[in-house]
């Protein structure tokens, strides 16, 4: 990973786009203490100031550390320089030379950051033939292994080291013997180069931090959407099945109060018992989700969940509203039967007798419930074809989807479908282990 921009950078992966980025904290700290391309990466979503270059500009504490290194290499320099004057051998002319050569490589320092492979292919053949150029080298080396994979260091750091026997075979040092000299100036350049890694791998780990917390800032927030939408599912299909059954109570009886409406007294005043019953029961199941959507808890509610045991109960109320219902309850201890797949039993039974009662009014409805612990629940509501014409009942038309959702979370599975002679069944199976 490249944290400048410059001559032949390495490639950057493309970041994989998320629907949602949570807005990240901002960075800790002041800025200025960090260097401007660890600071662009760490907090990518915040604009910054560019150059020409398009690159992030120095921040202060980019400016100190360029100062220091300059200040490194011309200290290096002027002791090569002294060095150099000293030397009775060698000649004022390549002296003068190799001073010059040095001032231009430590003044080219200052460009290390906008082109480090290509200040640190020029320090090779600049150091091998200028003493005082040495620091300035040592400075781009160390860039180079900041900045750039380590590919790069290899070859172009491993070349400058190879020529350093042969350096110092051409222009012996006048304190140190030949074999010192060389171990001395490998050692150097091996440090400087060991330190960049150090660096970069440094300012790697912290950037990978950084993706890391924004990845798991953004998942979080996608597990946080994910679970209200489930939420919201799940209140939805509750109050689908609970509202359901009441209100096609009323609009079977309203109904037929408007097409009868010579309708003998007795049975006028049992249809608007029933209406006035089950819109009762509609307000009381309603004000119950209303309930859970407040305390966000179904337990909090105060009328209990109905469990299998209410299965009677709801086979009598739909008799009393004028259905043929026959109950077949082969299930001995009903109040075994676990509380969530005797509700889900039930939301399945309310559900068939509520489309029963819809497109087959008048047909006799069959409910068959059987089972046994390890065996699994099964539950059918079946009903022939209607006897006559089906007035046109409004509905949602998400009820067996809803079912089918409710019995898939459950652990079982349910199906549904027209019979050949004209009636429909509804088949479902739980688990009860």
């Amino acid at each position: 990973m490249s944290t400048v921009r410059g001559d032949d950078p390495e490639p950057v992966p493309v970041p994989v786009p998320v629907p949602y980025a949570p807005p990240t904290r901002e960075l800790p700290g002041r800025r200025w203490l960090l260097p401007s391309a660890v600071a662009s990466g760490l907090d990518p979503d915040r604009p910054h100031r560019v150059g020409r270059s398009g690159r992030p500009r120095r921040t202060v504490r980019d400016w100190i550390v360029d100062f220091t290194v300059f200040v490194f290499a011309v200290l290096l320099g002027l002791i090569g320089a002294h060095d150099m004057t000293t030397d009775p051998g060698t000649p004022q002319a390549l002296a003068a030379v190799d001073q010059w050569i040095g001032a231009l490589a430590c003044a080219a320092v200052w460009l290390r950051r906008r082109w480090p492979v290509g200040l640190a292919m020029v320090m090779v053949p600049v150091s091998f033939l200028s003493t005082t150029a040495g620091g300035a080298g040592l400075v781009a080396f160390f860039t180079l292994a900041v900045h750039r994979p380590f590919r790069y260091i290899a070859w172009i750091g491993g070349l400058s080291i190879a020529l350093n026997p042969l350096f110092f075979w051409w222009r012996p040092d006048q304190d140190l013997p030949y074999l010192v000299s060389v171990i001395l100036a490998v050692l150097l350049g091996v440090a400087m180069i060991g330190w960049g890694m150090f660096v970069r791998s440094q300012r790697q780990l912290m950037l990978s931090l950084r993706d890391r917390a924004r990845r798991a800032e953004t998942e979080a927030a996608l597990r946080a959407e994910q679970a209200q939408r489930l939420a919201r599912e799940a209140i939805a299909r509750e109050m689908h099945d609970v509202l359901a059954h009441r209100l096609t109570l009323l609009s079977v009886h309203a109904g037929a109060l408007e097409f009868r409406p010579d309708a003998p007294r007795d049975e006028v005043a049992r249809a608007a018992g029933v209406i006035r019953e089950s819109a009762h029961e509609a307000l009381q199941d309603l004000r119950e989700i209303i309930g859970v959507l407040r305390a966000g808890d179904a337990e909090d509610v105060g009328r209990p969940q109905p469990t299998l045991v209410a299965l009677d109960t709801l086979v009598a109320e739909s008799r009393e509203a004028g259905m043929k219902v026959v109950l077949d309850n082969r299930v001995t201890e009903s109040a075994a039967v676990p509380a969530s797949v005797g509700r889900t039993a039930y939301r399945i039974a309310q559900e068939g007798l509520t489309n029963a009662r819809k497109h087959a009014p008048g047909a006799e409805v069959t409910v068959s419930v059987a089972g046994a612990p390890g065996d699994g629940l099964t539950l059918s509501v079946r009903n022939p074809a209607p006897p006559g014409d089906v007035p046109p009942v409004p509905g949602s038309g998400q009820g067996l989807i809803g079912l089918t959702e409710r019995a898939t979370l459950a652990g079982g599975r349910l199906e549904h479908g027209a019979e050949e002679d004209g009636g429909f069944q509804l088949r479902a199976w739980l688990p009860w282990g």
